[in-house]
């Protein structure tokens, strides 16, 4: 069954986690990785998890336009889905469409104001009301904290969890902690740390922060001719 395919390929819970969400109410979490690596990819599989189990999304781009991101969402869900008919396919893909919504910010205007202003126009007119926000852009050595705490609050008072991309820059050596040296000033502000490793011809994906301590390490790869993920017996 096309849910349950979808559902099992849950990309963190593997890691470690302890339930579904990975994240709880005003919980942040980012995903790091160089570019080009697949850290949109990665967060649009959760929020394709999240759909399938009809929890709302909110996918905010500063990045792409609307269409470019429908295209990943489109694109991963078919290959999830390639064993199944193509009958299926658009039954479920119809079903999980409410539980979408794409918005996009020039990088330079985005602000946490304009975005809740936005946000509660959806929520006002029983639109869209997401239970998780995928912020796909921001580029996190210009930002500041200021910008990241409000974003904190506003995950906090609508009841909602954030996920971001975090760029990390390949000439930039990593803290002792193995984060961005551009990230640690904001860091502390996050419950769940993931990261998107290339090493040769594959991509290991990697908890650096919020796992349960104790818990037995298992590591992750994102399939670079799907972008999906993909199950590994080696240790972290």
């Amino acid at each position: 069954m096309l849910k349950k395919e979808i559902i099992y390929r849950n990309p963190l819970v593997n890691l470690g986690y302890e339930h579904e969400d990975i994240l709880s109410n005003g919980g942040l979490g980012a995903v790091l990785a160089h570019a080009g690596v697949g850290k949109t990819a990665l967060l649009v599989q959760v929020a394709l998890n999240m759909m399938i189990r009809e929890k709302s999304v909110l996918h905010l781009s500063l990045q792409d336009a609307v269409k470019k991101v429908d295209l990943w969402y489109h694109e991963l869900f078919h290959n999830i889905a390639a064993n199944f008919s193509e009958a299926e396919i658009q039954e479920y893909w119809d079903k999980i469409q409410p539980y979408r919504f794409i918005m996009t910010f020039r990088v330079e205007s985005f602000n946490v104001a304009t975005m809740e202003e936005r946000l509660t126009d959806l929520m006002q007119q029983n639109i869209f009301k997401p239970h998780t926000v995928i912020i796909d852009g921001i580029k996190f050595d210009e930002a500041g904290r200021g910008q990241l705490v409000l974003l904190k609050e506003l995950a906090k008072k609508y009841a909602m969890r954030i996920w971001f991309t975090v760029h990390a820059h390949r000439h930039e050596s990593p803290a002792e902690n193995g984060l961005p040296v551009s990230f640690l000033h904001v860091a502390d502000l996050f419950d769940v740390i993931v990261q998107l490793e290339a090493k040769g011809d594959e991509v290991y994906i990697k908890s650096l922060k919020g796992k349960p301590s104790g818990t037995k390490p298992h590591t992750l790869l994102l399939d670079p001719a799907t972008m999906l993920i993909k199950d590994s017996q080696v240790g972290s």
